[in-house]
């Protein structure tokens, strides 16, 4: 995994200072803007705030004007990758499996986080408040369960498959009085904080320091941004570790565009600690690349679980 992290980063220096020589003479395809969707979770101007280095870089590399999408809910991004409206967006494995199940062509993953233990791949982390006397999912009996939205993969794909092999259906009234979607992580997290609702669940890189919301995440962001006070809170359930969400890029576009995004992205760690921190949602590693053989097994869980 290292060896690939590094091959990744050496690959995008290559690039970038190369300056992409293979493409002189302006014979390439061009663009006239780059459309980049960010997916829900968080609210809006958190989101575009905390993507806007990037973004600004991306625009000076490109020479075009970079658009920022950042619609309420994760469908909103899926569906504006499948109807060709957006150039690249960092999806869940789920969302990245709905594409790919609307059509195999639209989209190519690119990349991926390594978290800062140098683990491709992050958990699914249900939790509640600790005054709420609630240690794991027995503890639930009765209780209402939140989790983000239909298309996430830590917060409902993943869960819906484990919590009921685990002997805890999923189906309200049974073990958990409701099982309800927030709309989103931060939703889910703040909502659990202020006692709208019993337990959630959300998503994290899952090492570190749980009161900083740990290395990377949902929980880390609503940390850093003040939403919550973590030591209020407690784990009481982990998933298996999830493969992280790719980078995607749209297929059609340019294969001049393709590298010089994937360069900048690889690169950002390096060449620009604080915005890869931004972008990446807290403390990781880096970027390793990926392809679809990476999310095949995700793919094959959310056609059987949702059928598409």
């Amino acid at each position: 995994m290292f060896k690939k992290l590094v091959k990744t980063l050496l690959v995008a220096s290559f690039a970038i200072t190369s300056g992409l020589t293979a493409y002189a003479g302006g014979h390439a395809q061009k663009i006239t803007e780059f459309r980049v969707g960010i997916l829900g979770g968080e609210n809006q101007a958190d989101r575009l705030r905390r993507t806007k280095c990037f973004v600004d870089k991306a625009e000076a590399l490109l020479g075009v004007p970079t658009k920022v999408f950042a619609p309420a809910d994760y469908n909103g991004v899926i569906e504006g990758l499948i109807g060709g409206n957006l150039d690249m967006a960092w999806l869940g494995a789920s969302g990245y499996a709905k594409v790919y199940l609307a059509d195999p062509n639209i989209v190519e993953p690119v990349l991926s986080l390594v978290g800062k233990d140098g683990n491709f791949g992050y958990y699914a982390l249900g939790f509640a408040r600790k005054d709420s006397g609630i240690e794991n999912l027995a503890d639930m009996k009765g209780k209402q369960f939140a989790f983000g939205d239909p298309n996430s993969t830590s917060g409902y794909l993943i869960p819906s498959i484990e919590i009921p092999d685990l002997g805890y259906s999923m189906e309200p009234g049974e073990h958990f009085s409701d099982v309800v979607f927030s709309g989103g992580h931060e939703q889910t997290i703040v909502g659990v904080y202020n006692g709208d609702y019993d337990a959630g669940v959300s998503w994290s890189g899952g090492t570190g320091d749980w009161e900083d919301g740990y290395d990377y995440g949902a929980f880390r962001l609503a940390s850093d941004s003040g939403l919550v006070d973590m030591t209020e809170m407690v784990e009481i359930w982990r998933s298996k570790i999830i493969p992280e969400g790719p980078i995607v890029l749209r297929t059609t576009l340019p294969e001049k565009v393709k590298i010089q995004i994937t360069a900048l992205l690889a690169g950002l760690s390096s060449m620009d600690p604080e915005c890869a921190y931004s972008f990446g949602a807290g403390e990781i590693k880096g970027m390793i690349s990926v392809s679809h053989e990476d999310y095949e097994s995700i793919v094959a869980a959310r056609k059987a679980k949702i059928g598409g």
